[in-house]
């Protein structure tokens, strides 16, 4: 096997084993490591770990510690790793600490730490005698920091767009209608996003036509409760909307560019106008990053404001539900408006992570495109 072949196929696994922590490690990364030591017969897992939660264990100390309880040394082995080491101390010890002590000869990760202080691990672990290598062989592993990297580098939270349409790309009819254009499964499926994010967003328009609760439910654990936020330009978000009433038992949020008052049981965030004249929305992320420590968004709203996230390059990662059905009606809602796009190239890319069918539908897994090692 090829050194690429074997850091890709390392890689990925520790890639997939951290995705098990989703929704339990914000405002931390998901991050996985397995340790393998090369042999006659090909390379032997003598490790694996994965951060399970916010605060405990990183995934190379859960790894080392695998590593020992199966009864293994792991002086001299490689340690593979979707995270760049941390040298700080946080929650816990640094990471390269425990990397130096157990001997490890050579550390392969995914993805440089862009953090002022858990960042630079691998020149500490280089100074003492590890060999430290960035690869880039395993997409899987890159792209899994991306959320973290996303708030360390635009103090915003991660932002994740969900919508459900037909195959002609409409999102209701011309009259608001939209229960159900997908199928149970997909539902399920939204509610099981809604428990793993820290917020779900609508506008006041998805608000009042819908008056949804968006809380996650019938999930096996709801891993985060999640705020629900209102984009509210004007402040019109009925006192007697379930969002309202249920304030007290879950936390909401109106974002506003109003004077508009609200129960005590609400909190407002007052912020100015966009260019389009609503919330401004960049402006709205980053005061729920910086002041509620809001990680990860899921955006359930309606195509004005899927329009303003769009034009202001704020949608990270989309889950698109599609449903065997076609309208054919101009004027049935779109996913997004807003926009001016006379050319091809004025659209917005997504790269599909992955497409699978539920039911009779199918979700594509989308992600904004372009990724890096620094």
């Amino acid at each position: 096997m090829t050194d690429e072949r074997r850091t890709k196929r390392m890689l990925d696994l520790a890639a997939r084993v951290a995705w098990r922590a989703w929704g339990d490690t914000d405002p931390n990364p998901l991050v996985g490591c397995v340790i393998a030591r090369e042999g006659g017969r090909g390379d032997e897992i003598i490790g694996i770990g994965h951060h399970r939660r916010f605060g405990g264990l990183h995934a190379e100390r859960e790894a080392l510690a695998d590593c020992r309880r199966r009864g293994h040394d792991p002086k001299g082995a490689t340690l593979y790793c979707t995270l760049e080491p941390c040298r700080h101390v946080g929650k816990q010890p640094p990471c390269t600490e425990a990397v130096i002590e157990a001997g490890i000869a050579r550390v392969v990760y995914a993805r440089r730490d862009p953090g002022h202080e858990s960042g630079g691990g691998c020149a500490v672990l280089e100074t003492a005698g590890v060999e430290s290598v960035c690869s880039d062989a395993s997409m899987l592993a890159t792209r899994l920091s991306d959320p973290f990297i996303c708030r360390v580098r635009e103090n915003r939270p991660w932002v994740i767009a969900k919508w459900a349409q037909t195959l002609d790309g409409k999102i209701a009819t011309r009259t608001g209608e939209s229960q159900w254009i997908t199928g149970p499964l997909m539902r399920r499926r939204v509610h099981r996003l809604r428990s793993r994010v820290d917020a779900v967003l609508v506008g006041s328009g998805t608000a009042a036509a819908d008056d949804p609760m968006l809380t996650a439910r019938d999930v096996r654990r709801v891993r985060r409760v999640a705020t629900r936020v209102v984009l509210d330009t004007g402040g019109r978000l009925s006192h007697d909307s379930a969002l309202v009433r249920t304030a007290g038992q879950t936390p909401t949020v109106v974002v506003t560019a109003s004077e508009a008052t609200f129960p005590a049981s609400v909190r407002v965030l007052r912020v100015g106008r966009g260019g389009d004249g609503v919330v401004d929305v960049t402006e709205a992320l980053g005061r729920l990053w910086t002041e509620l420590g809001v990680a990860s968004v899921l955006v359930e709203a309606g195509p004005r404001v899927l329009g303003s996230l769009l034009q202001a390059g704020l949608i990270d990662e989309a889950f698109v539900h599609i449903a065997p059905m076609v309208l054919g009606d101009a004027e049935a809602m779109s996913v997004a408006v807003g926009r001016t796009a006379p050319r091809l190239t004025d659209g917005r890319r997504l790269s599909v992570v992955r497409a699978r069918a539920l039911g009779e539908d199918v979700e594509l897994w989308c992600r904004r495109r372009g990724t890096g090692q620094s």
